[in-house]
């Protein structure tokens, strides 16, 4: 689900458009006046003195993250520049570090987005290459005379400590939740709960909701302090800040509607940001990663430019590039592991070693797959009867106790070392490391427009299914992690989910 979040701002006074100034009138004042009487009423909790709680001041991450990586680079550049003999390390330090935060910020690194997709720390190693071609143009340009070896290891820590930063920003990211107050038509409501609530990989923790117009929102379970009217009120921003107090809400999502557009929104986000709550408002945008969205103005309007889908291109080209280097280097690397596997399928059990299998690939194009066998030989004939047992939804057939595995086989699905020969496919360009998995035919014969669309993409060996829970998914969940890859891959994604994949495996969570 797709929303445009409208940051909290650090003004003194009312501001209405372009920045100018609101003059205060006596509705104005009395609504500032209902509000701190809201505030200090019994549902904010008081200490013992009769006081109000102290609203948490925000946190300047973008200040904090600057000057930590200013001095995790300058510092250590500095004294391996000094031992190291070269000359004004002091300057060169002091710029490389203005430089590296400079490219940092400016790509974004100290927002406070809620990211949803990996890649942080790839995205360090990225500013730090274009930080040494950066460095290298200076020092040609310039003529400096530091050792452009040294130069290198100079600024090494600097990559280490923000990567170091994005993991633990990463591993927090659960804990760090947002408290959300819903405020919408029922319709919108129940579409943005049960979108979020549906998901656990985001920070928005749903704590109350405020309706417009008449209708009743479809949960129960949500607290409701309070209800706008259908058409614009005087105390509409006073129902809002009052259900956020109550809760404890630092974050207002706003599902507009007929009755909520325009100029009432407009007005409701004044006077949420003049009392320091954030603003998000939700869009019909779903399965979009933030950083395909790039908002512009035009003639007052706020339009959000969508990117295409990557299909090809230098990411295409070097994802080929992967998939192929990164397949040759496992098969070689695993071929002890492969062969032992094989003689233990071989003796455990009759019948092949390998278990081929038709597939359907790019474009509903069949392959076949190969995979270690882990059923009985005659498998496939004895699936028939079991269909009643099926424990998935859609066209998949799945069971936790399968009966047609061996006990070698239940090993090898547990641990995914059943997947490894498909590294042979990924090097006849059949599959990729990363994408979707390779359906059936009787399985693609049964897909709609939605789930056909997974096959706009290489299938791959793992992806996001295999680090979201693989068979405890039901098939939409499936369907959907799909199409928000097929819709958002990158690189950088590629490789966030190969690293999530060994903690998955490791796991064994949903494998069977």
């Amino acid at each position: 689900m797709g929303h445009v979040e409208i940051p909290e701002t650090d003004i003194s006074g009312p501001v209405g458009l372009r920045g100018a100034p609101r003059p205060r009138t006596a509705a104005s004042r009395n609504r500032t006046a209902a509000l701190e009487q809201l505030w200090r009423a019994p549902t904010a909790q008081r200490d013992p003195a009769g006081r109000a709680p102290a609203r948490r001041k925000p946190v300047h991450r973008a200040s904090v993250g600057a000057l930590t990586d200013l001095l995790t680079l300058a510092g250590p550049a500095w004294l391996l520049l000094h031992l190291g003999g070269q000359p004004r390390p002091w300057l060169a330090a002091t710029v490389a570090g203005l430089l590296w935060t400079g490219l940092r910020g400016v790509r974004g690194r100290y927002a406070d987005p809620v990211r949803a997709e990996p890649g942080g720390a790839f995205g360090a190693l990225g500013d730090w290459l274009v930080l040494l071609g950066v460095l290298a143009v200076l020092h040609a340009a310039a003529g400096g005379s530091v050792d452009p070896a040294t130069a290198v290891v100079a600024v090494a820590p600097g990559l280490l400590a923000a990567t170091a930063v994005e993991a633990l920003r990463t591993g927090r990211r659960g804990r760090a939740v947002r408290k959300v107050l819903l405020v919408g038509e029922a319709a919108g409501l129940d579409r943005a709960a049960e979108l979020l609530n549906s998901r656990t990989d985001h920070a928005y923790q749903l704590v109350a909701a405020i309706p417009v117009g008449p209708g009743r929102p479809g949960f129960e379970t949500m607290q409701v302090p309070g209800r706008l009217a259908s058409c614009p009120a005087d105390d509409d921003v006073t129902t809002v800040l009052g259900g956020a107090y109550a809760h404890d809400a630092d974050l207002v999502l706003v599902a507009p509607g007929p009755q909520l557009t325009g100029d009432r929104l407009r007005r409701l986000g004044w006077g949420l940001h003049d009392a320091g709550v954030a603003l998000s408002v939700v869009s019909e945008l779903s399965g979009i990663a933030a950083a395909r969205v790039r908002p512009v103005t035009a003639a007052g309007l706020t339009l959000l430019h969508i990117a295409p889908p990557l299909r090809g291109g230098p990411q295409g080209i070097l994802k080929a590039v992967l998939d192929r280097g990164g397949a040759l280097f496992g098969l070689l690397v695993l071929a002890p592991l492969l062969l032992a596997v094989a003689l233990s399928v071989r003796l455990s059990s009759r019948g092949p070693v390998f278990h081929r299998q038709v597939r359907q690939g790019l474009h509903n194009r069949p392959f076949t797959m190969w995979k270690f066998r882990t059923m009985v030989a005659d498998a496939e004939a004895r699936k028939a009867q079991l269909t009643e047992d099926n424990e998935v939804d859609g066209p998949l057939f799945k069971m936790r106790q399968d009966p047609r595995v061996t006990p070698v086989g239940r090993t090898l699905r547990r641990t995914s070392i059943d997947e490894l020969p498909q590294l042979f496919n990924v090097l006849l360009g059949q599959m990729s490391l990363v994408g979707p998995r390779p359906p059936l035919p009787e399985e693609a014969s049964r897909y709609d427009e939605r789930e056909g669309r997974r096959l706009a993409v290489k299938p791959g060996l793992t992806g996001l299914w295999q680090v979201s829970g693989r068979s405890d998914l039901s098939w939409q969940e499936t369907v959907s992690l799909d199409l928000w890859y097929v819709d958002n891959w990158s690189v950088a994604t590629d490789m966030g989910l190969l690293a999530r994949t060994v903690r998955a495996v490791t796991d064994g969570r949903g494998a069977y």
